[in-house]
């Protein structure tokens, strides 16, 4: 059960014994059993009680009503004696100590990344692990959180792998090594398309190298008026990006097939979107080992300079887009000036360049011109 079903039940229960304050007495019991002060209970009503703290608020309440004594004057008294006891500073010295091991590897984030593994093992939100600490983690479990460690330290694998989900534009997102990891800097590509398209009346968008989805899915839940197909030539990042769909509910994006646009003959967009493979394979070898030895290469690398699709697409794009169509990309942190004039002679009016988080330029949208 969690912290507010707990809570509901308390009151119910006083309230059957004709406790005056029974919402109030129910919460100073479970803010004094989880340790948090009482106005900041509500901030962790998902969060689910141990068995241990599920049982020591179920004596206070049976001693509260059989005295029929408020829960302050409970604590006064000298006969009840709750033994609860706590695994808190053992679980904490665990956590420490796991992310000890992830630094040891070389792990930028290692006590950030220990938390996840955690979190994900025993089923509670990261930002409430440690209030669940007072309940003792189960050999089995244990067992599992060293496997996490080893594949995330020892083997390198990235973390959002290892959970199988990752969180996008605050949507979740199923990942796995056969699409790229959705990254924090993508979220300008998707907000500033997200800007134009809310303005447009149902636009059509073309999300080219839709990997996981994540531009795609997230551009159908916030713009529900857009009608969008996400198109990869990877089959494997066409089935997870699929997965995504279902899970967000996005109902106006469809996948298809395709080398770019050869799928799409004869077809009219509003809006193209891409990020594409923009490193170089200079740079490309040169990649932390989490790129390099999990993601796919693909969807990373054109096995060139970096900017074969950046070319290909700004050629083609004219003949997919409506008169005043749009075409966005995001690029590498040293790509914008360049891939601007690759869309400026292609016939396109530079509409926006946009930095990232770190003040680098990182996304470059252009409006097509003319009759072009």
């Amino acid at each position: 059960m969690k912290l507010l079903e707990i809570l509901n039940f308390s009151k119910e229960y006083l309230q059957k014994y004709s406790f005056s304050k029974p919402r109030l007495e129910s919460e100073k019991v479970i803010s004094n059993v989880l340790k948090l002060d009482r106005i900041s209970l509500y901030a962790y009503f998902d969060m689910k009680l141990s068995s241990e703290q599920k049982e020591k608020v179920k004596t206070y309440l049976k001693e509260m009503a059989r005295k029929r004594i408020g829960f302050d004057e409970l604590l006064k008294s000298e006969d009840i004696k709750v033994e609860i006891v706590s695994y808190r500073n053992e679980n904490l010295e665990l956590l420490n100590k796991s992310a000890e091991y992830l630094k040891k590897y070389g792990v930028t984030s290692p006590k950030l990344d220990a938390e996840y593994i955690f979190a994900h093992i025993l089923g509670v939100n990261r930002l409430t692990l440690t209030l669940n600490f007072n309940k003792k983690i189960e050999e089995e479990d244990k067992e599992k959180i060293r496997e996490y460690l080893k594949s995330r330290g020892k083997n390198r694998k990235p973390l959002q792998y290892l959970l199988g989900e990752w969180e996008f534009y605050g949507y979740p997102f199923k990942v796995d090594e056969r699409v790229l990891i959705p990254r924090n800097d993508t979220e300008i590509l998707v907000e500033q398309c997200k800007l134009i398209l809310n303005e447009l009346d149902e636009p059509k968008v073309l999300d080219i190298g839709t990997g996981s989805g994540a531009i795609a899915v997230t551009l159908g839940k916030e713009c529900p008026n857009s009608t969008i197909i996400g198109a990869d030539i990877s089959e494997g990042a066409l089935k997870v990006a699929e997965l995504n769909r279902e899970l967000n509910k996005a109902e106006n994006v469809k996948f298809m097939k395709s080398d770019v646009f050869s799928s799409f003959k004869d077809m009219k967009f509003d809006f193209i979107i891409s990020n594409p493979p923009y490193i170089s394979l200079e740079e490309y070898n040169e990649l932390m080992p989490e790129v390099l030895n999990y993601e796919p290469s693909s969807a990373l690398t054109d096995n060139g300079n970096g900017y074969y699709f950046y070319s290909k697409i700004s050629k083609e794009a004219s003949d997919y887009l409506n008169r005043g169509g749009f075409l966005a990309f995001e690029v590498g942190y040293n790509q914008a000036e360049a891939v601007k004039e690759l869309m400026a002679e292609n016939g396109f009016d530079i509409f926006a360049v946009v930095k990232d988080y770190g003040g680098i330029d990182r996304v470059v949208i252009g409006k097509k011109s003319g009759d072009k």
